[in-house]
């Protein structure tokens, strides 16, 4: 399983807006067949910052994830919401064994 966390830190005056098309983009991302889980969580200190955590089956399907209409429309929606540029960290997942998910 290959992990990836996204950081993301959304203008204050986006925090709601950006909650919904991210909660939008997640309901459909964990209906990809290569996608084992997505959450999505938010800082308790500081509301405008989110790591969403991407949990995918295989080395390719964050590839095609990104070729999703509704991966798309995430990304053009939020984009002007962020106070700073996306960052993301890749992680091997070790446990649970990728039969548990």
């Amino acid at each position: 399983m290959l992990v990836v966390m996204v950081h993301v830190h959304v203008k204050p005056e986006f925090v709601d807006s950006f909650k919904e098309a991210t909660l939008e983009n997640a309901a459909n991302s964990v209906k990809e067949a290569g996608i084992a889980r997505f959450d999505i969580v938010q800082q308790n200190d500081d509301p405008t910052r989110f790591v969403l955590v991407e949990v995918y089956r295989s080395a390719d399907a964050p590839a095609k994830h990104k070729e999703t209409p509704h991966y798309r429309r995430w990304a053009n929606t939020v984009m002007e919401m962020m106070a700073e540029p996306r960052a993301s960290v890749k992680f091997t997942n070790l446990f649970p064994p990728d039969s548990d998910w």
